[in-house]
This record gives structure tokens, sequence and C-alpha cells, in this order.
């Protein structure tokens, strides 16, 4: 994946940012917004796209719009770093293969020590018993 150029296909939107900030929250726009197209994206292939698409599955909007936003910072800059970099994961992760789980068999050792360990707990309730009158 060359990051560079799926950096290239990024588009950011910077508005107000909600919340407490005093007079600066009013004036600076510090919110950033990083809109990503999947559908019109060159630097996947469509078995690629197919498989974000399905890990972005709520995420995206109807045309295939990705959206993230960040407003952790005060700074625009440090949003627009901060939201880029929240990107990048997530596209690594959607593009992870899932391993294969190898199925193994339970060791005949531990089972023989779960076995034993059961005959050792009966045996102990057992003992707590009165014996029988018979």
């Amino acid at each position: 994946m060359n990051s560079e150029l799926l950096k290239s296909e990024l588009n950011y939107k910077y508005v107000r940012s909600s919340g407490s900030g005093g007079q600066n929250v009013n004036k600076v726009s510090s919110k950033a917004e990083l809109y990503f197209d999947l559908d019109n994206s060159q630097v996947f292939n469509d078995e690629e796209k197919q498989k974000l698409s399905e890990f972005f599955n709520n995420r995206l909007t109807k045309d295939g719009v990705l959206i993230l936003a960040s407003d952790e910072s005060r700074s625009q800059f440090r949003n627009k770093a901060l939201v880029t970099r929240r990107f990048l994961e997530l596209i690594e992760e959607g593009l992870k293969e899932e391993k294969l789980r190898v199925p193994t068999r339970v060791p005949r050792k531990v089972k023989m020590k779960r076995l034993k360990n059961k005959r050792i707990n009966a045996e102990k309730k057992a003992n707590r018993k009165p014996p029988k009158l018979d």
C-alpha cells in the first residue's frame, strides 16, 4: 500500500469545533474532517475495495465516501495529523488477512490430568458424607 498516493486522494474540510474553549472556539476552525472516496480510489484494486467496503460497512455514506473527524486538539494542523494517522491505521486493519485457525487436538496428558483432578475432587466430596448404614 502506497501511503503517499493514498494521502493524495484525501480531502480535508475544517469546521468549528464543538465544546468549551472560550473565545478561540468561535473564531478558529480547528476540527479536521477527512473525506475519502473509496469507490473512485486509484490506489486499491477491486478485491481490496470490496474488502474495505465490508470492513467500513457502517462508516461509509451511500456514495461510498468515508468520513472521519478529529477535534481532540486545539490545533488544526494537529487534528489533521491525528485524523490522517487514524485513517491509515484503519486502512491497514481493513486490509489485514485473517489467519486460518489450524484445529489441534487436546493432548492426552491434559485429558488425564483433568480426569485425575476430577476423581480427587469427587473423593474429597464423598468423604464429607456420613457413612451409609445398612
